[in-house]
């Protein structure tokens, strides 16, 4: 009786299963196979349009390296003297310029920020320094506004700056700090985030070429990142700046004079940025508003790669998740509401007008994240399973192999690292391309803030605290309680994904994928369990 009740166990089960095989044959070849082929036409299309885009600016880097003029070559500029140097003329040749520090709860890096645009060679008389706290610790805001009073009594001209509210987030906070009578005298705008640390020269490089070329709205410096080496998550993070800095931005700059400021280490014309409408909170990407908006208005913008702010990297990687969000989600959802109005535009050329919407806009900041994701961590795996779907050698290997050495130009000194900057960049790819599809959306967190954290020194505070006894069993329960809290689920789940997909393909799989799967999940693994940002 027993055997007949297990036969007929196994008489059902084979049905059910063989039910199932033939429902995935049935649907397999007229639906599944067609659309896998139509999703690797869109990433080969995708994957060409970025390999194309690339390409393009590595010839005009090469050639803007070799044949162009350097900026101040390019343009009007005469550098500034030191006013210690020149007390006979005084502080007649030095326009009014104000520094606006923007903060919130900047327990860390508050007095660094401040020190240094205290410390900017510039007349007293003709610098205004700008505190902008929205910090809702009230402990935090008393020790930022005791640091200003120190200053102060210094003979420095540092205003303490608060609101009622956070309406805006920073653009709020920088429109608000615009209005104020004593800024009506102030010819240029300089900004610098918590984080940042300008050379005392800052200012006498940059200011001339807002004097000298009236038609020039915007200087923008390049950052240097004081923690890159703190982790491999940080170095990772320094390979795709450099890159933007090194190529991108100095690509814009050099052939259209427009490019997208990066919100921090840059001087504005107070003019330029009341031409094109001040700042707006319609998107969590303010400084690219601003930039384009100026950019339609006929202003032009200069990039100096010579000249360098210290600033600070996410070294966690839930700040870093949250900066990306914002970083992709922001201007996805600014294409979306300024791309007619760049169509429209009749102050600009044609040329310009392309380069904006086509380069900087769809390839950099949709394109890019969209087929990282979908071609080599979704679609890819896919066709190992549907081995009816080929996707070509040149798709599925060549062309990334190029691009990634393009990438590589800003940071040689990270070559070694490349392989697993791979890796890392599509895990995050994953969080680019939902911010990505948020922003165009217009979905539920488009307009998510949420303030990078900064550590400072802290950082060294703790790995100095190591070395000290401490209570082991504390220590024990503490790093316990934190581990479902930091587990990112999203990530533990496309690991599974791509490590059966590697699975699959080591048994029954023609091109070897394998190897790469496997290394991605182990990727994904890494950073779903939380270990990305301690790994050395």
């Amino acid at each position: 009786m027993a055997d007949l009740i297990q036969d007929q166990l196994l008489q059902a089960r084979g049905d059910v299963s063989g039910q199932i095989q033939l429902m995935w044959e049935l649907i397999k070849t007229p639906l599944i196979v067609p659309l896998l082929k139509l999703c690797v036409i869109v990433s080969l299309t995708m994957s060409l349009m970025l390999f194309m885009e690339r390409l393009y600016m590595g010839i005009v880097i090469v050639l803007v390296k070799i044949f162009w003029k350097k900026p101040e070559k390019r343009y009007k500029w005469e550098l500034l003297p030191d006013p210690a140097d020149d007390i006979e003329m005084g502080s007649t040749n030095y326009p009014c310029v104000l520094i606006q520090i923007p903060m919130f709860n900047e327990r860390e890096v508050y007095k660094v920020s401040i020190g240094a645009a205290c410390n900017l060679s510039w007349p007293a008389d003709r610098l205004v320094i700008q505190v902008l706290d929205d910090s809702t610790d009230p402990v935090i805001k008393n020790m930022v506004e005791v640091e200003c009073q120190r200053w102060a009594s210094k003979g420095i001209n540092i205003v303490y700056q608060i609101r009622e509210n956070r309406v805006g987030y920073k653009a709020g906070a920088l429109k608000e700090g615009l209005k104020r009578e004593y800024v009506k005298n102030c010819e240029y705008v300089a900004i610098f985030d918590a984080d940042f640390r300008p050379e005392p020269d800052y200012l006498r490089r940059a200011i001339p070429f807002l004097m000298y070329n009236p038609e020039l709205a915007l200087v923008q410096a390049r950052w240097r990142f004081v923690n890159a080496d703190e982790c491999l998550m940080t170095r990772m993070q320094e390979m795709s700046l450099d890159y933007h800095f090194t190529v991108e931005q100095e690509v814009g700059s050099s052939t259209h004079a427009f490019f997208g400021f990066n919100g921090t280490a840059g001087v504005w014309r107070i003019a330029a940025i009341n031409d094109a409408g001040g700042w707006k909170d319609r998107t969590t990407v303010e400084d690219m508003d601003l930039a384009v908006r100026a950019s339609l208005k006929g202003w032009q913008f200069v990039y100096l790669g010579d000249l360098q702010v210290k600033s600070e990297l996410p070294s966690t990687f839930k700040a870093f998740r949250f900066q990306q969000h914002r970083w992709s989600c922001g201007p996805a959802n600014l294409f979306r509401k300024m791309v007619m109005e760049i169509v429209r535009n009749d102050k600009v050329k044609f040329w310009k007008k392309l380069y904006v919407i086509y380069s900087f806009f769809l390839v950099r900041k949709i394109t890019a994240h969209m087929v990282t994701f979908f071609f080599y961590c979704v679609v890819l795996p896919l066709t190992i399973l549907i081995p009816e779907v080929d996707v070509p050698l040149w798709g599925s290997v060549y062309i990334p192999s190029i691009i990634t050495i393009l990438n590589s130009v800003g940071t040689p000194r990270s070559i070694h690292l490349l392989f697993y900057w791979i890796l890392f960049e599509n895990v995050m790819s994953l969080h680019r391309t939902k911010a990505t599809i948020i922003g165009l959306l217009e979905a539920g967190r488009a307009n998510e803030w949420v303030v990078t954290e900064k550590l400072g020194d802290s950082q060294k505070k703790k790995a100095n605290a190591k070395d000290k006894p401490t209570n082991v069993k504390a220590a024990v329960k503490k790093a316990r309680s934190k581990i479902l809290e930091r587990m990112n689920y999203l990530e533990l789940g496309f690991g599974v994904f791509l490590f059966l997909c590697g699975c699959y393909d080591f048994m029954y799989g023609k091109w070897s994928y394998y190897v790469y799967l496997f290394l991605q999940s182990i990727t994904f693994f890494i950073v779903g369990f939380g270990y990305v940002g301690t790994i050395i």
